[in-house]
């Protein structure tokens, strides 16, 4: 009986963690769907910002220089600066999505260098400070709720360093959600701009014809105009499709812990099954071996009965 109460334990366990885990799938299922007409209603525009910026680098002078394109040719690998945004989740159970933009966080960094890290999100900020990695600062309540004005403050710092010389390279590592069921973390140079990562728009260069391009007032004030919108959208961009990525992966960790929990559910319940079988049918022996007993003890009584009153006689 102690068996089968503790089994009829871990069931009930089972079942309360499977509510929990039902749950969180359709939740993460609701905000998944969110975020991707959240990505669909804002990538258009920035897929044209995008467009117009790669057709002004294609038509700047070859001698023009701006802060924005500065490459830091002077300087050595080892002199230069690194800033890396590493966009992880707030809360875990997420499969491996916070794990692999962190294990590639780490493959960035350079300890021996003056490489500068920025978190988006708790596991992240939790992961590196209890592996003793300094975190520089952290953007708080962006993970969870990617917007374009949390994108543009991150955006403005990186190239408020960026412009002072502060750092010389910036790069975002982020986890791409490739499809429904798979999603790959992605590193992208966000400065200085001196190309374009996006393929489409690398093809649409190759197949364009020669044009005449003006830039008024100048190429400089249009890059002033450009360039944080541009970063802006390229972070906002990377934020929502982490947020996609992350609910995504919640959402198959989650199905994964349910399809689990129904297997042992199936496998505890035949057990207790199998244990209260088990239990009765001892049971019913121990009361037929009693009966049976029983029985013996009433004929021999009788018999001594018998017995004794031959002797009587």
């Amino acid at each position: 009986m102690a068996q089968t109460k503790e089994i009829k334990e871990r069931i009930s366990s089972i079942q309360n963690t499977m509510k929990i885990t039902n749950a969180m799938y359709m939740i993460s299922s609701t905000k998944l769907n969110n975020a991707r007409t959240a990505l669909a209603h804002t990538e258009p525009y920035f897929y044209a910002l995008e467009a117009m910026f790669a057709r002004v680098l294609r038509h700047l002078p070859a001698d023009f220089h701006h802060p924005f394109l500065d490459r830091r040719e002077t300087l050595t690998q080892e002199q230069v600066r690194r800033a890396i945004i590493c966009v992880t989740a707030d809360k875990g159970l997420a499969g491996a999505y916070n794990h692999n933009v962190i294990r590639m966080a780490e493959k960035r960094l350079r300890p021996d260098y003056n490489d500068r890290l920025f978190v988006v999100g708790e596991v992240g900020r939790d992961y590196f400070d209890r592996h003793g990695i300094n975190v520089d600062e952290q953007f708080h309540y962006t993970a969870q709720k990617p917007t374009l004005a949390r994108a543009r403050q991150i955006a403005s710092r990186m190239l408020e360093l960026f412009a002072s010389k502060e750092i010389d390279e910036v790069y975002i590592i982020f986890t791409r959600m490739k499809n429904s069921m798979e999603n790959e973390p992605q590193v992208v140079q966000l400065l200085p701009l001196v190309r374009l990562q996006n393929p489409r728009i690398n093809e649409q260069l190759a197949a364009a014809h020669q044009e005449e391009f003006k830039m008024e007032p100048s190429p400089e004030v249009l890059l002033d105009h450009i360039v944080p919108d541009f970063v802006s959208g390229y972070v906002y961009s990377a934020l929502v499709e982490s947020y996609c990525a992350e609910h995504s992966s919640r959402m198959e960790a989650m199905d994964s812990a349910n399809k689990n929990g129904q297997q042992l559910l199936q496998e505890l319940s035949l057990m207790f099954n199998r244990e209260r079988q088990a239990a009765i049918t001892q049971e019913i022996t121990e009361v037929a071996a009693g009966a049976k007993a029983r029985n013996e003890q009433k004929k021999r009584a009788a018999a001594r009965r018998a017995a004794r009153t031959a002797q009587r006689k």
